[in-house]
């Protein structure tokens, strides 16, 4: 006779080693899910859409979500050159201080070549990129030839831009842009608004470089070990000076695109989007300890913020209490960065 108790568990449809095989396998998807912070913050994007859409009818309306792209292309810009600084373990605090800077001195450049057609709207917008890349070669220079901590040195290069912005227009926005300034911040293309194709254009080529070139690969390097980078024969302050180039271009970048969506130059403008750029790089998994992160992470960080943003104002919730939960959300993103690499360790 065969006991009842050593029958196969015809019940289940399969033998117990099998639903334990499945239960193991599911376990180790889940936990690769939560360990990678890109995956998981897509995940809370989609949930956070999913939300905002059963508490508003408007939210998922195709007007809204071109109007969430166009409000994340700012913060999209900034983030891009925030995480090359980021992956090498330093930091650009002057983003915002330097789009102010673009802003009023493109606005100026316009002024001056007011009646000159698109000669004067091609000279205004490559006198903001000149001086975005100028503020990001300035901060390249002086953290990889003198030293100097990028915590300190774009802390520097934050109080620097913002007077220099002030000083220039003695504290009074400049309105005369040229004509045609419009069309890159509120400007369509195929029903598709420009700063969300300039966006994905910048994120293209981001990728590109981070994935398939030696300036990414010695990014990844640089932020990983730097002393074991350097003997291998690199030139760490070279790359550095590059990286901090970088970001002030896209500071730039995202300086001309605020300019054209507001129609004004503002010497006060930028003010707190260096948090925004670097919640959004953090949101997306970059370690703030370098060497670990990802372009497309960062797209998602900043798709996050304006999309927690849009969600609060449709549903009439105090601006101030927008910027509480951002930060809410970066500190559980840091401590959730933490986590996952001391398993790791």
């Amino acid at each position: 006779m065969i006991s009842q108790s050593s029958m196969p568990d015809s019940g289940s449809g399969a033998p117990a080693g099998a639903q334990d095989s499945v239960l193991q396998k599911v376990g180790s998807t889940a936990r690769r899910i939560v360990s990678n912070q890109t995956v998981f913050m897509l995940i809370l994007l989609l949930i956070m859409l999913f939300g905002f859409s059963q508490l508003s009818p408007y939210f998922l309306t195709k007007h809204n979500l071109l109007q969430i792209s166009i409000q994340a292309a700012v913060f999209c810009m900034l983030g891009a050159g925030q995480t090359f600084v980021i992956l090498t373990a330093g930091i650009d605090l002057g983003v915002g201080s330097v789009l102010a800077l673009v802003t009023v001195t493109s606005a100026i450049a316009m002024e001056e070549m007011s009646g000159m057609g698109v000669a004067g709207l091609l000279v205004g917008l490559l006198v903001g990129l000149l001086v975005g890349g100028l503020c990001g070669l300035a901060n390249g220079l002086i953290i990889g030839k003198l030293r100097v901590p990028p915590f300190v040195a774009t802390l520097g290069m934050m109080g620097i831009a913002r007077g220099l912005a002030l000083i220039v227009t003695g504290g009074v926005p400049r309105f005369r842009l040229a004509e045609g300034a419009d069309f890159l911040g509120q400007g369509y293309i195929l029903g598709i608004p420009v700063p969300t194709i300039s966006t994905i254009i910048l994120y293209i080529i981001c990728f590109i470089i981070l994935t398939r070139t030696r300036l990414g690969r010695y990014t990844y390097a640089i932020g990983s070990n730097p002393k074991a980078t350097l003997l291998s024969g690199i030139n760490i302050s070279k790359y550095i000076i590059i990286i901090y180039t970088i970001s002030g271009l896209t500071a730039a970048m995202a300086g001309l695109t605020e300019m054209s969506r507001i129609g004004s130059g503002q010497p006060a403008g930028g003010s707190g989007y260096e948090l925004d750029s670097i919640a959004a790089v953090v949101l997306g998994g970059t370690s703030l300890l370098g060497g670990e992160g990802t372009i497309v992470g960062t797209l998602i960080g900043a798709l996050i913020i304006a999309s927690l943003r849009n969600g609060l104002n449709i549903m009439n919730i105090y601006a101030f209490w927008q910027q509480v939960a951002i930060g809410i959300i970066l500190i559980l993103a840091v401590f959730a960065d933490q986590v996952r690499r001391g398993r790791r360790e």
